[in-house]
């Protein structure tokens, strides 16, 4: 496994015409002092890459690949799509297909539009909330991540009450002065910006499950008690399901903790591995959007065709197995399970986070609830991790703060040996 000649002699030719050698920065080991594996092929929960080694992948292309990578049924479509063009520019049978399925299985969901990426789909919620309400200002929580739109790219300041401070060179203080941060599982802190700008917020957007900081679940009535916050103030609830949308449930973390949101955006599943974004709420809301309402939104590319095929076919299969979602959230809760029991076993100081089919190791003894906790965690004890199980056939994220995704096609066998390295790892360390 250590030969990766190939791979550090592409890095090194990307470095001279991509920016940092990669397209996207949470493709990069920078952090954990290795070398991006430039990744060839892919087939079910394993990928290979250009020197041959062969890995069980806990990635999934960031949450998409649900089923595994290549899924039969899948490329079989989108070979069949191909045939008839790539794009056109003008509507499409399946683009509508694949919106009546959504508002027709997802109860909160009257209409749909669909997009090229989440940063894309959050962009537009938040200027179609602000449309609707004729307020300016929004709330997102720190250690959510929202795409990397200017006014999103934003954190708190010296407290919550503070208007946000740009978190990107390029971002504008004007930018981020609509932007208020709140903590995550903090109702009071949200309830305080409330207070303090009242009648000014149009939105509250969040991560039901924040899977951006590590994977880190909502407390017990947090986002219950959001949703009344935002009712008692006519503000917009988002939820930013990008990650959970059909991923916990079917109907994601909506269904999954009971509320009902004014507006969600979705990506990654629906796209079944192609580029995808789509924002959703009531009809009374989404008909303000261009051409029908006066908030503006175009995309020459929205609701590709080879996309939407991709997207609908994978979830029709997810849909037509009625039993899917306890299969898979059940052999992911005991493969979680078992990293608790070994942690517990060989007393490291770690914490295991996860809700279905999505968990973070925290290299931390602490409770990881928010941010801050989140911030707490051994950085380089994870580098140091990561390096071990790459080493040994198991490619997991290149930082501490993202998500572990089991698929469909993680079967025992797999979890098993990804445990075993676990549990080796833990052993050299005692």
């Amino acid at each position: 496994m250590s030969d990766i000649k190939k791979s550090r002699r592409l890095f090194d030719v990307a470095k001279q015409y991509i920016p940092g050698g990669v397209n996207s920065p949470v493709r990069a080991f920078g952090s954990v002092s290795d070398t991006p594996r430039f990744i060839k092929s892919a087939d079910g929960c394993y990928m290979t890459d250009v020197d041959g080694n062969k890995y069980i992948d806990y990635v999934c292309s960031w949450g998409p690949m649900i089923l595994g990578h290549n899924n039969e049924k899948i490329r079989q479509n989108v070979s069949r799509a191909i045939c008839d063009g790539l794009s056109f520019g003008a509507v499409t049978e399946i683009e509508v297909e694949m919106a009546q399925f959504i508002c027709d299985n997802i109860a909160h969901i009257d209409m749909v539009r669909m997009v090229n990426s989440g940063t894309e789909a959050v962009m537009s919620a938040i200027r179609l909330a602000r449309g609707y309400t004729k307020k300016d200002k929004i709330i997102k929580f720190i250690g959510c991540y929202h795409g990397h739109s200017d006014y999103m790219l934003v954190k708190a300041g010296s407290g919550a009450m503070t208007a946000g401070t740009p978190d990107s060179a390029g971002v504008t203080e004007g930018n981020a002065a609509d932007t208020l941060t709140a903590n995550y599982n903090d109702i009071d802190s949200v309830e305080e910006l409330f207070i303090a700008n009242r009648g000014q917020i149009a939105a509250v957007i969040i991560e039901p499950v924040a899977a951006n900081m590590g994977v880190v679940l909502p407390k017990k009535d947090f986002l219950q008690k959001l949703r009344q916050l935002c009712d008692d103030n006519k503000t917009l609830l988002i939820f930013d399901e990008v990650i959970t949308g059909f991923r916990l449930q079917f109907g994601g973390a909506a269904q999954q903790f009971d509320i009902t949101p004014d507006l969600s955006v979705y990506g990654k599943i629906i796209g079944g591995g192609m580029p995808v974004g789509a924002y959703g709420g009531r009809r009374e809301i989404m008909s303000l959007v261009a051409p029908l309402g006066s908030v503006y939104q175009a995309g020459t590319l929205s609701g590709n065709p080879i996309a939407m095929t991709a997207g609908l076919t994978q979830l029709k299969i997810i849909h037509e197995d009625e039993n899917f979602y306890k299969k898979l959230n059940l052999r992911a809760g005991k493969f979680f399970n078992s990293i608790e029991i070994l942690i517990k076993q060989y007393k490291m100081p770690l914490r295991c986070n996860y809700i279905g089919s999505i968990g973070t190791i925290f290299f931390s003894e602490e409770i990881v609830y928010d941010y801050e906790s989140a911030k707490q965690t051994n950085t380089g004890k994870f580098a140091d991790f990561f390096r071990y199980m790459l080493s040994n056939g198991v490619y997991t994220s290149p930082s501490q703060f993202e998500a572990m995704f089991i698929s469909a096609a993680h079967k025992d066998a797999e979890l098993e040996t990804t445990l075993d390295s676990i549990e080796n790892y833990f052993k050299s360390k005692q």
